[in-house]
């Protein structure tokens, strides 16, 4: 016989909050005094897009906007709502028969699937104040959604629930006899809801599944209590929540944080972040990339041997792949993060490219040019080249740069790592020369 829960809906469906009361978390915008909260108090919604991680409640907060709305309101999914359906919606709304007030609480979920054209036909009505329009996205809206329908609608950001607000959900599910489990007798562990909160990693809806399977696959006792140790709670979340997408905003965010680790020399959030991205499944070469660059970027000649293990790394791990190339990755990123930092090849290489592109910067003097062929020499080619070995200590003084741009410099070491034994050579050179 099927077991009554499965009669219903899910637990995470049913327990979605009736009013603001119920609702857990997100007291930065629907707490006492917040301005979404006192438009959905005053029934004086204007447009707004809500973006955050999955279970997070933005579908939560368009039930209560529908419960509590006198306008007509209407809840569409981008993945299958065309312009035919939005065209409808509209004429509904215009319609004094079928929608005396005149307006449309129009929600969409996944917002960031909508295409150019479906956006398009929205924009008109949202201007004119004829649909009043909730998205709802797990992507960063100002990457995804046109940005005339960004700057008429207000960007609200919902954060990750604390684990606190994932137990305080659990409880609630736990007790409530209309919707939740409260008509059995379960019997749940600190230790376990502990377990589940910090596994679904801040997702309300996973952590109210893990829940609701433990509750109808675990036999009651003799006294009829279904009890939920960390042990049912493991079998039934075996694997913590990761809020990654190797092609959404979680992608670039992630990388982003990589990479400012690594340059701000933070060897440990350093493997975090990498860890992260290799158990979101992002491209191996794409990470080794990423470490090549900051080892020169970022690191440059304050210690040159960090472009040679991240290059040797990019190439390991084309031979060997994963699972090994996870340790190649780690070596290189905390290589590049542990040593010290110098950016001077970039402001190098930048300085000179401008002046070659902005500067009359004159011809190559004759005595470093090239002379292969018989007769080049008679024209001046290669004529009185110093070679530096033969004088002491290897240094002489000979111009290299064309007259246009003598006395230019553009590499100027500083004092991290090797870059200040650099440092010392060039002030050392240049002192002999002086003397000479």
């Amino acid at each position: 016989m099927a077991h009554p829960i499965f009669d219903k809906e899910p637990l995470a469906y049913r327990m979605a909050p009736r009013s603001l009361a119920e609702y857990v978390g997100q007291q930065h915008i629907i707490g006492e005094g917040k301005m979404l909260r006192r438009m959905i108090e005053a029934d004086r919604l204007s447009s707004v897009i809500l973006f955050g991680p999955p279970g997070t409640g933005k579908t939560a907060l368009a039930r209560l906007i529908a419960h509590t709305t006198s306008s007509e309101f209407v809840r569409i999914n981008a993945v299958t709502a065309g312009v035919a359906e939005i065209k409808k919606i509209i004429a509904d709304t215009k319609s004094p028969i079928m929608n005396p007030s005149g307006r449309t609480v129009l929600f969409i979920d996944e917002i960031h699937r909508f295409n150019k054209l479906q956006q398009d036909a929205l924009l008109p009505h949202v201007e004119d104040g004829t649909l009043i329009l909730i998205g709802a996205t797990t992507e960063n809206p100002f990457f995804e959604v046109n940005k005339a329908l960004i700057s008429r609608s207000t960007v609200l950001s919902l954060h990750t629930l604390s684990e606190s607000d994932i137990i305080r959900i659990l409880k609630m599910a736990i007790s409530d006899q209309d919707r939740g489990l409260g008509n059995q007798d379960i019997r749940i562990s600190e230790e376990a809801m502990k377990f589940i909160a910090n596994l679904s990693n801040g997702d309300a809806r996973i952590a109210l599944n893990a829940l609701e399977l433990a509750s109808v696959t675990t036999r009651p006792n003799d006294k009829g209590e279904i009890i939920i140790d960390r042990d049912v709670a493991g079998e039934c979340m075996q694997k913590r929540s990761i809020a990654f997408d190797a092609d959404g905003e979680s992608h670039y965010d992630n990388i982003s944080a990589f990479i400012k680790s690594m340059r701000g020399s933070d060897p440990d959030a350093t493997i975090f972040y990498l860890a992260r991205a290799l158990h979101g499944g992002e491209d191996i070469e794409f990470l080794a990339r990423r470490i090549l660059i900051c080892a020169s970027e970022d690191v440059g000649t304050a210690n040159p041997n960090a472009l040679l293990v991240a290059m040797a790394a990019y190439q390991g791990i084309m031979a060997v792949g994963m699972p090994e190339a996870r340790i190649l990755l780690s070596e290189a990123a905390l290589m590049v993060a542990s040593s010290p930092k110098s950016n001077s090849a970039i402001t190098a290489i930048d300085r000179a490219l401008r002046d070659v592109e902005e500067k009359r910067t004159g011809s190559v003097p004759m005595h470093i040019r090239n002379a292969p062929a018989k007769g080049m020499e008679d024209l001046g080619y290669s004529v009185g080249y110093k070679y530096p070995h033969d004088f002491p200590g290897n240094i002489i003084q000979q111009q290299y740069l064309p007259d246009e741009m003598t006395g230019t410099v553009y590499f100027n070491p500083g004092e991290n790592g090797y870059e200040k034994k650099i440092k010392e050579y060039l002030d050392y050179k240049k002192r002999m020369l002086e003397e000479k």
